[in-house]
């Protein structure tokens, strides 16, 4: 590695500094070391390291689910968790920091490095991550003169600052590698070359600025642009994206970093809900490491929950679930989990090699099939075997002997020998959710049901109280002004809602002239975003949405003086792209009224009064110290649908300690409170009826509009309240609703694994840890191990029951297993005795446990048992009942 002489010199202060060990969290020990990065890796303590990295934010999660998200991180084979900082979090007004709650960054570090994992801190500040605003608060477009991401002396001043403060507040709390804490690298900026043309010579002065700034900042590890190709010499250019094992460095000295993997898509109101199957993920990780890759993050691990109006977009919902190996409650995903585990093992066996290896031998085997060996001078050596055709099977030769690999695929060979891993074969428990069970059951591999455990009487109350929310101005702060004011201007986001109201006046003679003539006068709004509801004399007489777009809403008035009253919405900030301080909402270009006796009426220059948010947001109804006084009235069932009230209503907490969701498929559009904390914006849009696909073919390159579910159904009606906001009674759930639903009909439930199924032949591989243990000097065994069934209940679960079991050929898959023609048995009584009772169990494959029921025949094991909760959990799960 070559560094600039400033950044060396810095370094080595740094190191001097350092302490050689330290505690954390009142017991801990870690050694201090030294990251440095050459060609080839990332170096920690001197020595080549292949990392793998899962992407957690800790906002998107509460302080009490971290610890289990970052076993479950290491447990499926992680090194390094990977989050961004984010800078509307941490300093909501100028001045005023937040390191509290969801925001305590200092105890999210101190709980990686107390697991034994590293830390990879992404400060940005711009984050994009589908947040609002990309990160930045609002009150950040305010600062005169400022123009954000360019070579501009504002908004340089600004991030200098908070980057200087987070920092700062890393180096105090002892979190650098040098101090014997977790973080091994940093990041400034974001994806800047995606836009850095939309600044022309300013836009390349700023990344030369950023990368100078950052680095004078002394935090002593090293510092990644990603999609930056003109990154400076000392700081690592990364990439993100679905694939990047054609991705080169813009320096033969920098090492080969995947900052964002994208194995899933986030998700837009009334969209699909896209899926990246695991095969094609694990190919393109497999492909990354044979290419040379050295560091690979998976964006997102876990992806979790946009509480708040967190969320970005426009239009992004609160779910950030990602399709992730750990979905958004914190449960583990299958088989993207277990098949990523196995994956990560087998990589970690070759890790000797890799990084023995200054580069791969790159031998051609086929059209479209290769092979990349690494060794070191001695017996290490490793490779890999890939096919890249998306159609077809092809079987080669490799140092004498004959692989077949399946189309899209990379065969594992740590040794050189023996294939222990095949990204296209899939041998992991794959989870049902309640949707795409058609797509799922076609999958050749173990199968977990993740069913909803609920009451008997699942709706959260029967007993609702109301408040109707005021159409138009409601408080003393309103004003009134010449003209179209910018939304974000007004409101500075304290709220999703904007009223604008000003007055128009009606004729005789327009009455008249529309009568005789059939006409009626016309609102045209040039553009708009996100939501306009329209108002006359408080009834609502239309809605529209979208971008940018054109409004068009025939209106009625009456004679005399009319209120047109308009209703601005934002449903998340802009959070990509340039000048996104100049993108605002609301309204742009001229308001009009058409078709009236006299001509057109342009509304834009006329008075309009303006009030910011809603009463009941004023009021915090949604607080639990509400002492009642605030006007609310019992609810009758014949009074719903309603648009623009408010609801609360009280409820018990499931029992048990599984994730808890509403169900708000009952309701319309609008945002909900649990114990005053904010769950987010609810919106029942539908995604649309076409589009979906029956089965998903993992072969050939992925976007996001393949392998996409849930058409025709609303986009999200599971909304995730943390354990940790809840109490044993007396929970207050506060809902303010737009445009008409039945809070009757919302009910509360848990999440949870129910059943568990196994499908795996005799031929398949075995488990890639249970070679990790045979695994000495560089070789596997020579004997062929066999393959061996796994299966695992949730925490807190044990399998209570074999519901199924055949070994031989049976049919169908978990929903519908049957025996086949060839069936020995012994297999359900072999099954209990080894799964009964316990939370997980291991079972082999093989004619030795189960006798031959036919041979000359390639047998299979099918296998349905039953997860309850332990013995532990009896109480609270009598009962309950599945959905």
């Amino acid at each position: 590695m070559r560094l600039s002489p400033p950044f060396q010199w810095r370094l080595l202060v740094v190191v001097v500094m350092a302490l050689t060990v330290r505690m954390v969290n009142g017991g801990e020990y870690f050694k201090a070391y030294n990251v440095s990065y050459d060609h080839r890796a990332l170096k920690i303590d001197g020595q080549r390291r292949i990392l793998i990295s899962a992407g957690i934010h800790y906002p998107r999660a509460t302080p009490q689910m971290w610890p289990h998200l970052i076993a479950k991180s290491k447990e499926g084979g992680a090194d390094v968790i990977q989050t961004y900082v984010f800078w509307s979090g941490h300093e909501p007004a100028r001045g005023q920091y937040n390191f509290e709650g969801r925001y305590d960054l200092v105890k999210f570090v101190q709980l990686v490095g107390a697991s034994g994992l590293y830390l990879h801190l992404r400060i940005g500040p711009y984050v994009c991550a589908e947040w609002n605003f990309g990160g930045f608060p609002v009150w950040l477009r305010d600062i005169p003169g400022i123009v954000f991401r360019t070579d501009n002396e504002p908004f340089k001043a600004e991030m200098r600052r908070f980057v200087k403060k987070i920092v700062d507040v890393m180096r105090e709390a002892s979190l650098f590698s040098w101090q014997g804490g977790p973080i091994i690298m940093l990041q400034i900026e974001n994806e800047y070359g995606d836009v850095e043309s939309s600044y022309g010579q300013k836009g390349k002065d700023y990344v030369k600025w950023a990368a100078k700034m950052a680095v004078g900042l002394e935090a002593g590890v090293p510092w990644v642009m990603c999609k930056q190709t003109d990154a400076p010499e000392y700081i690592i250019d990364a990439c993100n994206g679905y694939y990047c094992d054609g991705f080169k460095p813009n320096s033969n000295n920098k090492p080969v970093l995947w900052t964002e993997n994208w194995d899933g898509w986030y998700t837009t109101w009334g969209g699909r809900l896209p899926h990246r199957p695991v095969e094609d993920l694990a190919f393109a990780v497999a492909r990354f490491y044979q290419r040379g890759g050295s560091f690979q993050n998976y964006y997102m691990f876990f992806g979790g929950t946009n509480f708040g109006r967190t969320s970005g977009g426009p239009n992004y919902v609160t779910s950030y679930d990602y399709d992730a190996p750990i979905d958004e409650y914190g449960l583990i995903s299958q088989p993207k989990w277990g098949h990523l585990k196995d994956l990560h093992a087998a990589i970690k066996l070759c890790e000797p090699a890799l990084v023995a290896a200054e580069s791969a031998q790159y031998i051609k085997l086929g059209s479209m099939q290769e092979a990349h060996v690494y060794r070191n001078n001695g017996s290490i050596c490793s490779a890999f075997l890939a096919n890249i055709d998306e159609h077809k099977a092809s079987t080669v030769q490799f140092h004498g002997q004959s692989y077949t690999l399946p189309p899209w695929s990379v065969s594992i060979l740590p040794d050189c020998i023996n294939t222990i891993f095949n990204t296209a074969k899939v041998g992991a428990q794959t989870s049902i959710k309640g949707v795409d069970i058609k797509a799922m059951a076609s999958a050749k591999s173990a199968t977990n049901e993740l069913y909803m455990i609920q009451k008997e009487k699942p709706l959260v109350s029967e007993s609702w109280m109301t408040l109707k929310e005021p159409i138009g101005v409601w408080g003393a702060d309103n004003f009134t002004v010449q003209g179209i004011l910018e939304h974000l201007n007004v409101t500075k986001d304290r709220s999703d809602y904007l009223w604008y109201i000003t007055r128009v006046y009606v004729s005789e003679g327009d009455i008249a002239y529309w009568k005789e003539n059939v006409v009626s006068p016309t609102l045209t709004i040039d553009s708009m975003r996100d939501i306009v509801r329209i108002f006359i004399n408080g009834q609502l007489i239309g809605s529209s949405k979208g971008d940018w777009v054109k409004v068009v809403q025939q209106v009625h008035f009456k004679q005399g003086y009319n209120d047109l009253m308009l209703l601005s919405q934002t449903v998340g900030l802009q959070n990509y792209g340039a000048f996104i301080e100049k993108d605002g909402a609301g309204f742009k270009g001229q308001i009009t009224l058409t078709g009236f006796k006299n001509g057109d009426v342009n509304l834009t220059h006329s008075p309009w009064t303006y009030q910011v948010g809603l009463k009941g947001e004023f009021l915090k109804l949604y607080a639990t110290d509400d002492n009642g006084s605030s006007g609310w009235t019992n609810l009758a069932k014949d009074e719903v649908p309603s648009i623009f009230s408010w609801y609360k209503t009280y409820f018990d907490s499931p029992f048990g300690k599984d994730p808890v969701i509403l169900d708000m498929s009952s309701m319309g559009k609008g945002q909900a409170w649990v114990n005053g904390h904010h769950i987010g914006r609810y919106w029942t849009l539908v995604a649309p009826k076409n589009g979906c696909q029956e089965t998903c073919d993992y072969r050939g390159s992925y976007n996001s509009d393949k392998c996409t579910t849930n058409c025709g159904k609303p986009t999200q009606t599971w909304y995730h309240v943390p354990r940790s906001w809840l109490q044993p009674s007396d929970n207050l759930l506060v809902l303010f609703e737009e445009t008409g639903g039945d809070p009757f009909e919302i009910s509360v439930k848990t999440v949870s694994v129910g059943t568990v199924c196994g499908h795996m032949s005799e031929d398949s591989y075995p488990p890639v840890h249970m070679w990790s243990s045979s695994y000495i000097n560089g070789r596997l065994p020579a004997s062929q191990m066999k393959p061996v069934m796994e299966l695992q209940c949730e925490d807190g679960f044990t399998i209570a029951s074999i519901e199924f079991a055949s070994y031989g050929t049976p049919q169908g898959s978990c929903q519908a297993f049957s025996t086949g023609n060839c069936h020995a048995p012994t297999s359900s009584s072999i099954l209990s005795k080894a799964c009964k009772g316990r939370n997980s169990c291991n079972v082999e494959v093989s004619n030795s446990i189960f006798g031959d029921p036919c041979p000359r025949t390639v047998k299979t094991l099918a296998v349905k048992a039953r997860c309850e909760p332990s013995s532990a959990s009896t109480l609270w799960y009598t009962g309950l009942s599945e959905v």
